[in-house]
């Protein structure tokens, strides 16, 4: 009896898979891409540049938060020696949390795919308190001698509403209203002064 429910569990789990390779043709490639994506997020966060190149095609372009473009692995991974690992580095650390917004997208015969996602990030820079910055990504992924490898990622923020303005125009506001307290304070010192040298 046990047999027999393990046949049929298998006999549905496969026509499970039969129909859905059906339905979208891409579905083992969607799987394979996630699975690139996923080392890529992984290496991040393990501050793994090795790791994160591997899924890489070696002429990948990469185009960074701070707009810098690296081409080619050498590019790529100098580049993060530079902001995260030298001795004149910016960052300690930067952690992330990366999200798919879409199906991935095929084109060329199915040997290209585009995708696109959120990122929630955390930075660790070297002379200040860490930060969160929410972005997005873009990729774009060929299927090379059988296996899918980034070719180009771009990565971006809002330039216009994000947590580093914030923090700067609350820093603005408190020093202006630093500003207009202590010009209040010498004003008020000044009078004092100015009316006993009237006495």
């Amino acid at each position: 009896m046990l047999k027999l429910i393990a046949i049929i569990a298998t006999l549905l789990m496969l026509s499970g898979t039969v129909s859905a390779l059906e339905t979208d043709p891409h579905a083992a490639d969607r799987q394979s891409l996630l699975r690139v994506f996923r080392e890529i997020e992984a290496g991040i966060n393990d501050q793994d540049i090795e790791r994160m190149v591997a899924q890489m095609d070696r002429r990948a372009t990469v185009t960074w938060l701070n707009g810098e473009v690296s081409r080619g692995h050498d590019e790529i991974k100098a580049y993060y020696q530079r902001m995260v690992k030298g001795e004149q580095r910016i960052l300690n650390r930067y952690q992330t949390n990366a999200k798919v917004a879409a199906s991935a997208r095929f084109f060329a015969d199915g040997q290209l795919a585009v995708a696109d996602g959120t990122m929630e990030d955390e930075f660790f820079p070297v002379s200040r308190g860490p930060f969160r910055l929410s972005s997005n990504w873009s990729s774009t992924s060929a299927k090379i001698d059988g296996q899918w490898k980034v070719v180009s990622l771009h990565l971006s923020s809002n330039v216009f509403t994000n947590s580093l303005l914030a923090e700067a125009k609350n820093a603005l506001w408190i020093a202006g209203g630093g500003g207009a307290v202590a010009g209040l304070l010498l004003g008020v010192l000044a009078g004092r002064i100015w009316r006993r040298r009237q006495r």
